[in-house]
């Protein structure tokens, strides 16, 4: 069997604005950590670095059911936070104000990247309730739901399972 080689999209090609923004994401984080550890839509999530072995921590839009958190990387396989994940699966979230542990899963196949969108869609690029709120009524779900199918199909998913 041939191996499959891995389409990044085409974000990919633009990581280096998060990494040139890094210190003033991280100062923006740390002056509004109160809002964002309860903002709907929100988790900080914090990985061992790969290289380092340090706790990072990063801001990333989600997608909650249960203790399950549901996030997709914008930038594929190039965002360090999916690097760390690869490393190490280990993972604590701050959600709703409470710093719980969870064990990391990568969603390759697109077969199951895309029956998880479907069942627990939103909206990765406007994590605000008001957003998130119309984008899933009624009229506007099939077309979240059919973007996500399509905008999954070169990103990773991941699904952490917290342990409350």
């Amino acid at each position: 069997m041939v191996p499959t080689k891995r389409v990044e999209p085409f974000a990919a090609r633009l990581h280096f604005i998060p990494r040139r923004i890094r210190r003033v994401q991280a100062a923006l984080v740390n002056s509004q950590r109160d809002y964002f550890s309860r903002a709907p839509g929100w988790v900080l999530l914090t990985t061992t670095g790969r290289r380092t072995g340090l706790p990072r921590e990063t801001l990333l839009p989600c997608g909650r059911s249960g203790n399950h958190v549901f996030l997709i990387s914008t930038y594929g396989w190039q965002s360090d936070w999916i690097r760390n994940l690869r490393k190490n699966p280990k993972v604590k979230v701050t959600c709703d104000g409470v710093v719980v542990s969870g064990h990391a899963k990568m969603i390759e196949d697109l077969d199951d990247k895309t029956r998880i969108v479907s069942e627990h869609p939103f909206v990765p690029f406007a994590p605000f309730e008001l957003v998130q709120t119309v984008a899933l009524t009624a009229a506007m779900r099939p077309l979240l739901v059919a973007f996500l199918r399509r905008w999954v199909a070169s990103r990773p998913v991941v699904v952490i399972r917290t342990r409350s």
